[in-house]
């Protein structure tokens, strides 16, 4: 048995439902303490320890080959990285969104592809966490922990991203069916997902509001009239695999409305309450990366007989790519503390996605510069880290729209204090 395996099998069989991070105020230090238990700093170690041995050493390959991480996956799977967060009731770990940031930043330090490719399910399963019914959450969590497979979340199409109120895909009710056609595009595991969460228009009226204008459902892949498209070649986080789903004539019975009728838009839109923490942790963990590369090069690395680190300009740009990371890493723990704790953290979880993918891609940017010309060479780790952190700003939510969500928060507060 390795030392993965032995690890893992503990964690396993205490299955501590317990916070990642205890965050609370103490009468008697008069201010916050974070700490972790002993089996969270050995859940941090095991994520630790694989992003080591099992993702960094084959990273730059999936980059080149964009193949999916199938072994990697297994991996996790066995090892418990992946499904974490699914209920004890329904034979998972029942562990909260703190623990998924904690993994989440230790594997994105690794590669963010395999990390995506990893916790992406999670995307497609709160869903089913949120809104599902009981016969809903033992089917369809409990084949996740069945078997080393994944989900995934299809709402954005070809002409409907941030704008949801644009979505075409509709399906209409038959009986005791409801048939369902449409595109979806940009689905992180699109061709590799055992089942899919889908948003679609069940309402044909144009000017029926979005939260009642669309319906959710479970699809599965393997049902009639699902067809993956190709994968595309993105520019970064290569290992995901991203691809466009068509939906023709797909007949999907009634017990597979997750929620009620109309109820989908905002089942599709609390889901990112308890994933856009997670994604801030990812990109906390390509930041890291980063900066622990380009300080390591840059006390290596010599111009005008010093190591670069001794010149000012490189040792302030590394100290802002610390203060980045850290504060990014501090707005993770509170808006995942919160929603772990029942607390509305629709506005810090935007806060620590936009502040986290911000920063990502300054600090992947900073160590390209760092590094030079070796920067902008592919065989050097920091060009990779450039790419890939693009994405961070784009999906589950651009950074534009997380700020009309923080200032709508903003202008809200304010008119309950006139």
């Amino acid at each position: 048995m390795s030392c993965f395996q032995q690890i893992s099998k503990q964690l396993l069989r205490r299955n501590v439902n317990a916070n990642l991070i205890k965050y609370k105020y103490s009468s008697t230090s008069g201010g916050f303490n974070f700490t972790l238990n002993d089996t969270q700093k050995e859940f941090q170690e095991l994520a630790r320890k694989f992003a080591k041995e099992e993702i960094i050493p084959i990273a730059a390959e999936l980059d080149k080959t964009g193949k999916y991480p199938h072994d990697i996956l297994k991996k996790a799977w066995a090892l418990g990285l992946i499904n974490s967060h699914i209920p004890e009731k329904y034979g998972g770990m029942g562990l909260g969104v703190l623990d998924g940031c904690l993994v989440a930043e230790e594997l994105a330090y690794g590669c963010t592809g395999v990390e995506t490719a990893l916790a992406n399910s999670t995307l497609g399963q709160a869903p089913v966490i949120i809104a599902g019914n009981e016969d809903q959450k033992k089917k369809y969590l409990g084949r996740l922990l069945a078997e080393p497979i994944v989900a995934a979340y299809a709402a954005t199409e070809p002409s409907a991203g941030s704008d949801v109120n644009a979505i075409k895909t509709h399906a209409e009710q038959k009986g005791d069916e409801w048939i369902l056609n449409g595109q979806k595009m940009w689905i992180t595991n699109g061709g590799v997902a055992n089942w899919f969460f889908v948003l679609a228009r069940t309402n044909p009226d144009p000017k029926a509001s979005a939260g009642k204008a669309f319906t959710a459902f479970i699809v599965e892949r393997e049902w009639p009239g699902v067809t993956p498209g190709r994968k595309e070649i993105n520019m970064g986080q290569r290992a995901s695999d991203t691809r466009g789903i068509t939906f023709e004539d797909v007949r999907i019975p009634k017990e597979n409305v997750l929620g009620a009728p109309g109820a989908g838009f905002k089942i599709a839109m609390s889901t990112f309450d308890f994933t856009r923490p997670i994604v801030a942790a990812g990109a906390i963990g390509l930041a890291q990366r980063a900066l622990d590369e380009a300080t390591k090069y840059s006390m290596e690395r010599k111009t005008f007989g010093v190591p670069i680190a001794k010149h000012q300009a490189v040792a302030f740009t590394l100290a802002d790519m610390a203060i980045g990371i850290e504060t990014s890493r501090l707005a993770c723990i509170k808006s995942a503390w919160e929603i772990d704790n029942g607390i509305k953290n629709t506005l810090t979880a935007s806060i620590a996605k936009a502040y986290a993918s911000d920063v990502a891609n300054k600090c992947a940017s900073d160590a390209v510069q760092i590094f030079g010309g070796n920067g902008f060479n592919s065989e050097y780790p920091v060009e990779k880290l450039m790419r890939d952190a693009k994405i961070f700003q784009i999906y589950e939510g651009t950074s534009q729209i997380q700020r009309i969500i923080i200032s709508r928060a903003l202008f809200e507060n304010v008119k309950q204090t006139m």
